[in-house]
């Protein structure tokens, strides 16, 4: 077995149960006296600092979770976590997870240049006491990180000797994590060491999608100094890398980003591009979650290799459009100098690494708002209410149709946002500070400010993920053509179709299937699909959060569409009841029939650069076209994509005999790797509605 392979079944033995609230406990019980972030922080400290580190025999890079167990009795851990409870934590959409670092400036000051320029600040604000307060938390958690470092380097000093363990692994081990307490990273493993010891922390915190950014970039100078000097080759290097990747488990999605241009416009690609490219696809497993920043002059080469790694099976890694994405940023009023270093939170979600909180977004399920122009404002089957009032026995025109839509969306855009921001706005902001997490951000520290209280330099952004795009494009094709062109049927006749799921119905429901649809190059239905992200862009701009941020809006569905589907009835497209919503901003599977180049043609034409917070276009190719003569017809294909406004595109290259294969005899597939959405999977660990999801994606030859 490769050490790959022997790290990752080490790293999946079976454990001690993660009791991470035991560890806070021992920090905040003697502390219940002290403002909330010097008793948070003690709690971190606490939890950093005791609840042990682990060493895999094959490790190189160190840090995980498995430590932070204990093995005392139950009720000291059940009390332990009722008590931790109580007082409090974010969640999702309250800014708790899903952030990137600015480890550019992690690295850079190293630990003793974090704790100097908690000092300093502290000499700036001495007359406040709140900002005091916040520092000294600040302090007290990074002193928990310090000690679990040293604690590493206990570990594999204390391990030397021992049968089984390799003496010079854990001397590396060991004087990669004493030079971390006393000075910055001087070499590319101490910066690696220090990034993955940082994610380890968050790990420990329970925290979720942290991403690691943009790699190729903040570590490439100590990577560059290295190979200069002759102290590492890209083969130690993709050692070190896919030594430290492999420890990502398959359930957190932690994105990477390589590639992008400056504000020359130039690619930024580099050696270590490459090296963790490689270094992910000799893990072969679904973490971390790879993504391009895609520019026009990108390497050949490069791009060629990017494919043969998706063309795997892996699907990673995702490829962005920098163009578009670097457009939408600067449409929500970034600077220029900070829109040019964005990276990826969780799936595809467009990040200012250490320049805004956490990121959060929800589900906007927009078909259901034909429902309710349909019927009056009330939709039957699931039971809630739109603004309309007008029989639909009166809407005379497509024109009078639409307005009604309009309307309807955009109350629904307002209950929306209303209702993220009563949620997010009502919280406590000084009962909840992040006293770790805040001095990942350069202003946090420089104000003396919590990452959710005013300390970072942007404030929050949210995204309102758009559901459907296809499925409301084909049923407004629908509406339009068989309703008020053909005149087949008339409105309230479709209306009692969907309301029977289409049964009795034979001749309408053909006639709906038969209308165009979006994916195939034409613009009778593609017209919608181009409104509905105008519109609804439109409509959310209007809105702020709490803390005065931005509402994005993207077009991704994560497998949400699956269970949106089952929360709407049938709609005009002919999807029946209970059936998903078309996925992400890709065609409805199996519509878009006149093959890769006009589906490509088709989810261009929508404006991206309204679309701040990501786009997911999910697409799976015969694996023949990722080798021979096939790959350089699939890279003009995405470039081409790319050049006419396409913001991204993601690929599975597994057959559909094999996923089928898979789903009956899945003992024979335990490491088959898919892209699911803004992530992969292994396929046998996915429900089996997603399964069959993936499944039914239209497979281009």
């Amino acid at each position: 077995m490769t050490s790959i392979a022997l790290l990752r079944e080490e790293f999946r033995a079976p454990r001690g149960k993660f009791t991470p609230s035991y560890y806070r406990y021992l920090g905040l019980r003697d502390h219940l006296h002290t403002p909330q972030p010097i008793l948070r922080a003690y709690g971190i400290e606490a939890l950093f600092s005791r609840s042990g580190a682990h060493i895999h025999r094959q490790d190189l890079i160190v840090g995980c979770t498995r430590g932070a167990s204990y093995a005392g009795p139950a009720e000291a851990v059940e009390h332990a976590k009722r008590f931790v409870a109580s007082l409090g934590r974010r969640e999702f959409w309250t800014n708790d997870s899903h952030f990137a670092p600015d480890y550019e400036y992690i690295l850079t000051r190293g630990l003793p240049g974090l704790f100097a320029d908690i000092e300093a600040s502290r000499a700036r604000h001495a007359a406040d006491p709140r900002r005091l307060e916040m520092l000294t938390g600040m302090q007290i958690a990074l002193g928990g990180f310090r000690r679990l470092i040293s604690n590493y380097a206990a570990a594999a000093e204390g391990l030397i000797g021992l049968e089984d363990y390799d003496e010079e692994r854990l001397s590396f081990i060991s004087a990669n994590c004493r030079a971390l307490l006393n000075a910055a990273p001087a070499t590319f493993a101490e910066g690696l060491q220090l990034v993955w010891l940082c994610h380890t922390a968050f790990m420990l915190e329970e925290r979720g999608a942290m991403a690691l950014g943009r790699m190729d970039q903040y570590l490439y100078p100590l990577y560059a100094a290295d190979i200069a000097a002759g102290r590492l080759d890209d083969k130690r290097a993709v050692e070190l890398l896919s030594n430290t990747f492999t420890k990502i488990p398959s359930s957190d999605v932690v994105n990477i980003c390589i590639g992008g241009m400056d504000r020359d416009k130039k690619c930024r690609i580099n050696g270590l591009s490459r090296c963790i490219l490689r270094a992910v696809r000799a893990c072969m497993s679904p973490g971390p979650n790879l993504s391009l920043r895609y520019t026009p002059d990108l390497p050949e080469d490069f791009f060629r290799e990017c494919l043969e790694s998706i063309g795997t099976g892996l699907g990673y890694p995702a490829l962005m459009n920098d163009e578009i994405n670097i457009a939408a940023l600067s449409r929500m009023g970034y600077a220029e100098e900070d829109v040019y270093n964005y990276c990826m939170v969780g799936c595809i979600e467009n990040f200012l690494p250490g320049q805004q909180p956490p990121w959060s977004d929800g589900r906007f399920d927009a078909p259901r708002f034909i429902d309710y122009v349909l019927n009056e404002g009330i939709s039957a089957y699931n039971r809630s209410m739109g603004i309309t009032r007008r029989p639909c026995e009166e809407i005379a025109s497509m024109e009078e149709f639409m307005n009604l839509l309009c309307a309807e969306l955009s109350q629904g855009a307002a209950e929306y946002c209303a209702t993220f921001n009563a949620k997010c706005g009502g919280i406590s902001q000084e009962a909840l500070p992040e006293p770790f997490l805040s001095c990942f951000c350069k202003e946090c520290i420089e104000r003396g400010q919590d990452i959710n209280n005013g300390g970072t330099k942007y404030p929050s952004a949210h995204g309102a993920v758009l559901m459907g795009v296809a499925t409301m494009a084909d049923s407004l094709a629908a509406i339009e053509k068989v309703v008020f062109g053909d005149r087949i049927a008339t409105l309230p006749e479709l209306r009692d179709a969907l309301a029977a799921n289409f049964e009795g119905y034979d001749a309408l429901y053909a006639a709906l299937l038969a209308a165009p649809k979006y994916g195939n190059n034409d613009d009778f239905a593609d017209k919608y699909a181009v409104w509905f992200l105008d519109f609804l862009a439109s409509e959310f701009d209007r809105y702020r959060t709490p803390d005065g941020g931005r509402f994005y809006v993207a077009m991704a569905a994560n497998v949400q569409n699956i269970y949106a589907g089952q929360r709407i009835g049938a709609t005009p497209d002919g999807r029946k009841v209970g059936e998903p919503l078309s996925d992400a901003a890709s065609p409805t599977y199996g519509r878009d029939v006149r093959g890769a180049t006009a589906t490509l043609l088709s989810v261009s034409k929508p404006d991206y650069t309204k679309a701040a917070c990501g786009t997911v276009i999910n697409q799976k190719y015969s694996p023949s076209l990722f080798r021979g003569e096939n790959l350089s017809k699939l890279s003009a294909l995405v470039r081409t994509y790319f050049a006419r406004g396409g913001q991204e595109i993601q690929m599975n290259a597994t057959s559909r005999e094999t996923l089928i294969d898979a789903m009956e005899h899945p003992e024979k597939y335990p490491t088959l790797v898919v892209r699911v959405s803004g992530f992969s999977e292994y396929y046998v660990r996915l429900a089996k509605e997603v399964q069959l999801d993936i499944l039914s994606r239209t497979q281009h030859e």
